[in-house]
């Protein structure tokens, strides 16, 4: 950390203010090559936490270079491992919330550009998102003045982009549990003056966890890693390759390249009949469904356009 970069920081603690022109300053000290060192990533956070004014420069610095630090620091690049995640949430946790928008796009951001993450950094995001619909305060509200037990327009698309974001075990899937935190939102804002937006949301969300083919798995880091070593290795030869390949279980190379087939006679694996084996709802989901239909003793209209929706399918 440069004598410059120490200077602005403290500066920025002292007063709690940032102006453009120091955001401009720092990004000039701190990243003129692309690249955030650790110690910085730290300071840089240590300024979040005492800026009274979260500026559009300030929120665009932070949700960059630390969003960056975050997916790209560590080989391979884009998998953030177990220990940055949690790094990150002990760096921005207050007592279990967030203190602004910052800070949660941030987390948002690094879900989005990471090809695979901790389950556990997608959720924090997503308790986040809920805390403020159900109570009313937190990020995603300005000053708590909206009121409790309504889905604005904004977390509406921070919902969205939480839940199909890339960087979680399961990719433009949603999980039971995804679903069953939409159900519990919808059950906190009914009747509420909700942001148009938050039906659709509703029902693709939960409709995606009963329909959503899971036959789709993102690579994990470790087997990413080892990839990037393969790829790296300039030993290696063509034949070798295709050897290996075929010797590789499905989790990460398949174990056959006859196993790539989409549905053809003789082949491994039927990925088209596996799809359509899960847009059925099953038995089990059925009884999953009509339990939080069942809970609250009512039939509302969002559950109503949920089964009008997957009767269309």
């Amino acid at each position: 950390m440069s004598l410059h970069f120490r200077h602005l920081a403290e500066q920025a603690v002292a007063d709690g203010i940032i102006t453009a022109e120091e955001v401009l300053a720092l990004r000039r000290v701190a990243w003129p090559d692309g690249l955030i060192v650790p110690d910085e990533a730290e300071a840089i956070l240590v300024i979040n936490s005492h800026v009274r004014d979260h500026t559009p420069e300030w929120t665009d610095f932070v949700v960059e270079a630390i969003g960056d630090f975050v997916v790209n620091g560590c080989a391979p690049r884009g998998y953030v491992d177990a220990d940055t995640a949690d790094w990150l949430i002990e760096k921005i946790d207050h007592d279990g919330r967030l203190d602004s928008m910052t800070e949660l796009e941030l987390v948002v951001r690094v879900l989005e550009k990471a090809l695979n993450s901790p389950e556990r950094l997608k959720t924090y995001a997503l308790v986040q998102i809920e805390r403020a619909v159900v109570f009313g305060t937190g990020p995603t509200r300005d000053g708590g003045t909206l009121a409790a037990g309504c889905i604005s327009e904004s977390e509406c698309r921070l919902l969205r982009r939480v839940i199909f974001a890339a960087g979680g075990d399961g990719p433009a899937r949603v999980s039971r549990a995804e679903a069953e935190m939409l159900f519990r939102i919808k059950d906190a804002a009914l009747g509420a003056d909700n942001a148009p937006e938050w039906e659709r949301l509703f029902v693709q969300g939960v409709a995606n966890y009963l329909q959503g083919w899971q036959g789709s798995q993102a690579l994990s880091r470790e087997r990413a890693g080892q990839l990037e070593a393969f790829m790296n290795d300039r030993a290696t030869h063509v034949g070798r390759f295709f050897a290996r390949m075929a010797q590789v279980n499905g989790t990460g190379f398949l174990s056959s390249v006859r196993e790539v087939g989409f549905g053809r006679k003789g082949s491994g694996r039927n990925v088209v009949s596996e799809a359509r084996a899960d847009f059925d709802v099953t038995a089990p989901e059925r009884l999953w469904l009509d339990a939080r239909i069942d809970a609250d003793g009512q039939f509302d209209p969002l559950e109503r356009a949920l089964l009008d929706f997957l009767a269309e399918g």
